[in-house]
C-alpha cells in the first residue's frame, strides 16, 4: 500500500494566469449587454433578454473549461524523500507559520 511513496501537491496558480480569461469574459458580457440594448424596443424586449441569456449560457461552459484547465496545468505533484518534511519542500522556510484566523 505504501509502494507509491509520499507526494506533496503544490498549486502555482496566480491571478495573472487567469487575468486574461476574466478580461475576455467581461468583454463578452459587455457585448451581450450592448446587443440587448440594440434590440431593446417596445415590441422586442423578450428578444433582448433572450439574447443576453443565450450569450451567457453559451459562454459559461467555455469559461469554466478555461478556468479548470488552467488550474489543472498549475498543479504539481512532487515526490518527498524519506527525511523530508512538508515544511522544507519548495520554498517553504521552516520559520514560516501557517495563517491563523482571528476572532
Amino acid at each position: 500500500m505504501d509502494k507509491f511513496g509520499k507526494y506533496r501537491m503544490i498549486c502555482t496558480l496566480s491571478f495573472g494566469d487567469i487575468y486574461g480569461q476574466i478580461i475576455i469574459w467581461l468583454i463578452v458580457i459587455f457585448l451581450s449587454l450592448a446587443s440587448a440594448l440594440a434590440l431593446w424596443s417596445a415590441e422586442r424586449q423578450i428578444y433582448a433578454l433572450a439574447t443576453v441569456g443565450l450569450i451567457l449560457v453559451l459562454s459559461l461552459p467555455f469559461l469554466l473549461f478555461a478556468f479548470v484547465t488552467t488550474l489543472l496545468n498549475h498543479i504539481e505533484f512532487l515526490p518527498m524523500s524519506e527525511g523530508q518534511t512538508t515544511e522544507t519542500v519548495r520554498g517553504n522556510t521552516p520559520n514560516q507559520k501557517p495563517l491563523e484566523a482571528t476572532s
